[in-house]
C-alpha cells in the first residue's frame, strides 16, 4: 500500500483542505485553459465562497444549491460549501426541469451557484425563488462555524423506483470514507494524476477522483465534459497516470481513431470501470487494443461510490465481476437478513463508514433501506469464496443508461399527462452503446390521433433528451400481472 497519509489529519474536508493547502503542490489542472491550481489557491477560494454564505446568513448544515459543469467553479463552490459546514446540494444538469425544480425546492436552499451556461436551466425550473449567487465569492471578513465529522456535506439527488428523486444525506465523514475506499483499493498516492471526466454532481466523479485525489494528495485533470477526441491528448499532455469512466465512454474510446502514444500508455496504471455492468467482450478489446488494464468496480450514491473493486495487476482481477469489498462490510443477504451460502443468490448489503446517513425529510424510505445496520442496495448477487461478487440481477426496476439511474415511473409520470395515454411503462432495452437505452410502451383511446413524434416530444421537454425514449411502442393491452399492475419487466422479451 503506498497511499499518503496513512492517519487523517482530521475528520472534515475542511482539515484536510488545510493540509493539502500547508504542504502546497498541484490539485486540479484544467486543460482547456492550462491552469493549473494549487491546493493553497483552492482553500483560498473555498475560504471566499463559505465566507460570502456566511454574510448571506446562511446556517450550517444548510443547503446551499450548485449549478455548474466541472471546472474551476463547481470545485471551489463545492469545496467553499463544505469549508463553512454547509451542505453541498449538487444539481444533475442532466435530469431535466422537473428533476431540477424538485431538487431545488426538497433541499430548501436559498441560494444557488449558477454557472453562465446554467443561467437558463436555472431560471426556468426556479419555481421555489432560489436566490443565484454572485459570479464568484468574496471574502467579506464573516467567518463561518466550524464543521465537525458528523455533519452534513453532501446532498445528492439520485432516481428511485417510485419516480420521485431521492435525497442522499452524506456527512463529511462518510464522504471522506468514501474517497477512502477508492484510494485503498487503486494504491493511489501523492505521484498519481487522475483524469476526471464524469461530472462532479455524480457520485463517481465526485468521490473516486476528486475526494480520492483529496485524501491521497494526488491531482487531477478535470476538463469541462468528456470528448472521445480530446481524451488521449489530454491524457498525454498533462500526464495521467488513471482514470475513472464508466462503460460507454470506455466504449467510445475503444471504438474511436484516437489513441495514446507509447510512453502516455505506459504511465497510465489502470483505468476504472464503475455504474454498470462492463462487457467482456469490451474490457478485453481495450485492454488489447491500448495495453492498460480496465479495473472494474462498483458503487452507489448512498455509499459515497465505491464498495466492490477488482484488485490492481498483478492482482486476481476476475472478470465479470466488479471485485470484492475495500473499506466497508458486503454480504449476500436472503431476504430475513441472513448471510447466504457462498455461491447463493440474495441481496447486496453494505455496512461501513461510507454509507450515507439518509435519505433527506424521507424518513420512511430511510428505514426501509436499512436492517439491523446493513444498508440494503436492491441488487441481486452471489459471492464466491474468494469474496468476489457476481451481480445477477436487480430487485429495482431502475434503467441505468451509460451509468446513470432513470426510474422508470418519471417517465411513466410525463406520458400519462398527455390526455390521450391509457397505460404508460418504460422500460429498459439492451444497448452496446449505453448498456442500456430507454423505451417506453404506451396504450392510447381507441380514437386517438396521437403518435410517437408527440409524445417524444413531450417527454424532452419536461425530462431532458436523455431520458426521452428512443423508441415508443404502442399496444392494444400491457401485460399485467394478477394484480392488475403492468409488468414492467416483461415488454422487453414481448418485443
Amino acid at each position: 500500500m503506498k497511499t499518503t497519509a496513512t492517519k487523517p489529519p482530521g475528520g472534515t474536508i475542511r482539515d484536510w483542505l488545510n493540509w493539502r493547502a500547508e504542504n502546497g503542490g498541484t490539485a486540479i489542472i484544467f486543460p482547456e485553459t492550462g491552469f493549473h491550481l494549487k491546493w493553497g489557491a483552492l482553500r483560498k477560494g473555498a475560504i471566499e465562497f463559505a465566507s460570502l454564505l456566511a454574510s448571506l446568513g446562511v446556517k450550517k448544515s444548510e443547503s446551499v444549491a450548485i449549478m455548474a459543469p466541472n471546472g474551476l467553479e463547481s470545485v471551489t463552490a463545492f469545496f467553499g460549501a463544505a469549508y463553512g459546514g454547509y451542505r453541498a446540494t449538487m444539481i444533475n444538469l442532466a435530469a431535466g426541469r422537473d428533476a431540477i425544480s424538485y431538487a431545488l425546492e426538497h433541499s430548501e436552499a436559498r441560494f444557488c451557484h449558477v454557472h453562465a451556461d446554467c443561467l437558463e436551466p436555472f431560471s426556468e425550473a426556479n419555481d421555489s425563488g432560489v436566490k443565484a449567487l454572485p459570479p464568484e465569492g468574496v471574502d467579506t471578513g464573516v467567518v463561518p462555524e466550524i464543521p465537525s465529522p458528523e455533519d452534513h456535506a453532501l446532498l445528492m439527488y439520485t432516481s428511485g423506483t417510485t419516480g420521485r428523486p431521492k435525497g442522499v444525506v452524506h456527512t463529511h465523514q462518510s464522504l471522506l470514507a468514501g474517497g477512502w475506499t477508492s484510494a485503498m483499493a487503486h494504491d493511489l498516492s501523492t505521484n498519481d494524476r487522475g483524469l476526471c471526466v464524469l461530472p462532479i454532481y455524480h457520485i463517481n466523479g465526485l468521490c473516486v477522483t476528486l475526494m480520492g485525489s483529496l485524501v491521497s494528495g494526488g491531482s487531477l485533470i478535470m476538463p469541462a465534459r468528456f470528448s472521445a477526441s480530446r481524451f488521449w491528448n489530454q491524457s498525454c499532455k498533462y500526464k495521467a497516470t488513471w482514470f475513472s469512466a464508466v462503460p460507454t465512454i470506455i466504449s467510445h474510446l475503444l471504438h474511436g481513431d484516437a489513441a495514446p502514444d507509447e510512453m502516455c500508455r505506459k504511465r497510465f496504471r489502470f483505468g476504472r470501470s464503475a455504474s454498470s455492468a462492463l462487457a467482456l467482450e469490451t474490457q478485453n478489446a481495450f485492454e488489447r487494443r491500448f495495453s492498460i488494464p480496465i479495473v472494474e468496480t462498483m458503487g452507489l450514491t448512498e455509499t459515497a461510490a465505491q464498495i466492490l473493486s477488482n484488485p490492481l495487476p498483478p492482482g486476481r482481477r476476475k472478470m465479470g465481476s466488479p471485485g470484492r469489498a475495500f473499506g466497508c462490510e458486503v454480504e449476500i443477504q436472503d431476504d430475513d437478513g441472513d448471510r447466504v451460502l457462498r455461491d447463493r443468490e440474495g441481496e447486496i448489503a453494505v455496512r461501513g463508514p461510507n454509507v450515507m446517513l439518509e435519505y433527506l425529510k424521507d424518513p420512511g424510505a430511510t428505514v426501509k433501506a436499512f436492517r439491523n445496520g446493513w444498508f440494503r442496495t436492491g441488487d441481486l448477487a452471489r459471492m464466491d469464496g474468494d469474496g468476489y461478487v457476481f451481480v445477477t440481477g436487480r430487485l429495482k426496476e431502475l434503467i441505468i443508461k451509460g451509468g446513470e439511474n432513470i426510474a422508470p415511473r418519471e417517465i411513466d409520470e410525463v406520458l400519462y399527462s398527455h390526455p390521450d395515454v391509457i397505460e404508460a411503462a418504460a422500460f429498459a432495452r439492451k444497448c452496446p452503446r449505453y448498456g442500456e437505452t430507454v423505451e417506453a410502451a404506451v396504450r392510447v383511446r381507441p380514437d386517438s390521433k396521437v403518435g410517437p413524434a408527440e409524445l417524444s416530444e413531450l417527454c424532452a421537454k419536461r425530462l431532458g433528451s436523455f431520458k426521452t425514449p428512443d423508441k415508443i411502442h404502442f399496444f392494444s393491452e400491457l401485460p399485467k400481472g394478477p394484480s392488475g399492475k403492468i409488468q414492467r419487466l416483461k415488454l422487453a422479451d414481448m418485443l
